[in-house]
């Protein structure tokens, strides 16, 4: 009885001995395809199930027999652990590196930069333009950018994080303008936590105005906490503004790279030379080292301050010594 329990399951054996040596065999081998032109991209999209996965992958080129990947997947115990993203094989790998690279994630990311000082508009051109993300915005106003990301702000300018933004590939710019927006309320709040007493802002928005000005008006980190007093000083003796990145700002598309005297004379809701108090938005994307400096500025009575010419200001206390100092460095008297 045992003989014959044993030449019926024998067949059987045989069978489960070679599928288990074939998919060791496949799992260990490097996959060829016939594709030699490498790096080859390929992406997971989210949400999908391990068939579907492995049959885009194989429709990519990087894949053989997608039926024996989703078996060594199930028998590794990682069916549903694959991870969505965007991927690239330098190289031929084995089916066994491949499962392992997708269920832990090593996408290839897009890289997009940024700059302390950008306005919202150049922000968006350059996302537009950007090869890496999806372009889910396109044809959306400004209005309807900020709704479909939850940005509840009647203007965009300042709301948005300059910094190095990584994404998957082919992700939705969406996405990052909400990582972006996001970012700023979380600095800001932060800065805002943090401020120095009798200071003459309302509210954390009037801090985010000032920190734009402070990030257009220089980009010497050490000078900021000094721009930001004198701006400060003259609010609270209610002396005008008069910054020339806000005029600039306010003039837009007019704006041909040289500001004239007759520009500063011509009123708009942002010439800081006829209109007292803050600009009524953000002219700018500020860093945190702006955002701090708004809110915690230097000591000093400085009301007026000059480029030197060297990327740094002089600061004056008085209107008389600052004429010697743009006598000084800007006249060469």
């Amino acid at each position: 009885m045992r003989k014959r329990a044993f030449r019926l399951l024998s067949p059987l054996f045989l069978v489960a001995l070679f599928v288990i040596g074939g998919l060791a065999w496949y799992a260990g081998t490097p996959m060829q395809g016939g594709r030699m032109d490498y790096p080859v991209a390929f992406s997971v999209e989210r949400g999908s199930a391990l068939k579907v996965a492995a049959r885009d992958m194989a429709q990519a080129g990087v894949l053989q027999h997608p039926w024996a990947f989703v078996l060594l997947a199930r028998i590794k115990g990682v069916a549903a652990e694959i991870k969505a993203g965007s991927y690239a094989l330098n190289a031929p790998i084995t089916p066994l590196d491949l499962l392992r690279k997708i269920t832990e994630g090593e996408t290839v990311l897009g890289k997009m930069t940024v700059p302390e000082g950008w306005s919202f508009a150049e922000m968006r051109r350059a996302l537009d333009a950007h090869p890496g993300l999806r372009h889910d915005s396109a044809g959306m106003d400004t209005t309807q950018l900020l709704k479909s990301i939850g940005a509840y702000t009647p203007h965009p300018e300042g709301r948005f994080f300059p910094d190095t933004y990584f994404f998957d590939l082919g992700s939705s710019d969406l996405a990052l303008y909400r990582r972006a927006y996001d970012a700023m309320r979380r600095h800001l709040d932060a800065a805002w936590a943090t401020r120095a007493p009798n200071l003459p802002y309302h509210t954390p928005d009037e801090a985010l105005t000032m920190a734009s000005i402070i990030e257009k008006e220089t980009g010497a980190p050490e000078e900021r906490p000094l721009i930001a007093a004198v701006f400060l000083n003259r609010m609270k003796i209610g002396m005008r503004l008069q910054t020339d990145p806000s005029v600039i700002y306010g003039l837009g598309e007019h704006f041909d790279g040289n500001l004239r005297r007759d520009d500063l004379l011509t009123d708009t809701p942002y010439n800081t030379y006829t209109r007292a108090g803050l600009p009524p938005t953000p002219i700018a994307l500020p860093g945190v080292a702006a955002l701090r400096a708004a809110v915690n500025p230097e000591k000093s009575r400085a009301l007026y301050f000059v480029a030197k010419g060297n990327g740094h200001h002089a600061f004056s206390d008085s209107l008389d010594a600052h004429n010697r100092a743009v006598n000084r460095y800007q006249k060469g008297r």
